[in-house]
């Protein structure tokens, strides 16, 4: 793996985030949650009793690893969360994951009915890759079908070809497959 650069491991909860992020550790990647470095920084509230998420100030972590993150890292550093691409990282890895199999792993996780609902439709709209903002490179692989292992091999290419966006003929489009 290259270049050392930060990079967004984001995705809907359920999508394999951090399943894959274990995995790229494995091969000696440093990894960091969104969490972590909200504690680290200050930039996290106390648990909703609605959701129970801790909500995280984007505004406030951006601003405050504007100056940690001057520099570049030693290697390549993952920031895990399906709220990294809202960090000032250098390049996004998206993961998606088709509602209906999303479905099944929330249910298993014992998210609610209303929670379950809103995670899915997030994934049918696009999600985190509507949200990406920048110049910045970004990815997306499909986790439905392809094993974590699989989704880090092609990561590994991804990053030797040169961190490449996307194109649009290969973004996940939900609605089209489900129309047919």
């Amino acid at each position: 793996m290259e270049r050392a650069r930060r990079l967004a491991l984001t995705g809907t909860p359920g999508a394999g985030k951090t399943t894959v992020a274990a995995l790229l550790a494995a091969t000696g990647v440093v990894l960091e949650s969104v969490e972590q470095l909200a504690e680290r920084h200050g930039c996290i509230g106390n648990v909703d009793p609605m959701d129970g998420a801790r909500p995280v100030d984007l505004d406030a972590l951006s601003a405050s690893l504007e100056g940690e993150w001057s520099a570049p890292p030693d290697g390549i550093t993952v920031i895990e969360g399906h709220l990294s691409h809202h960090l000032p990282v250098d390049a996004v890895i998206v993961l998606r994951c088709s509602p209906k199999v999303l479905e099944e792993r929330l249910s298993v996780r014992g998210y609610s009915e209303a929670k379950t609902s809103k995670n899915c439709e997030w994934e049918l709209l696009g999600g985190a890759w509507n949200e990406v903002r920048g110049d910045v490179p970004w990815v997306e692989f499909d986790c439905s079908l392809d094993s974590a292992e699989q989704i880090v091999a092609d990561l590994g290419n991804w990053m030797a070809d040169g961190f490449k966006t996307t194109g649009h003929d290969s973004i996940i489009d939900w609605v089209s497959v489900q129309e047919g």
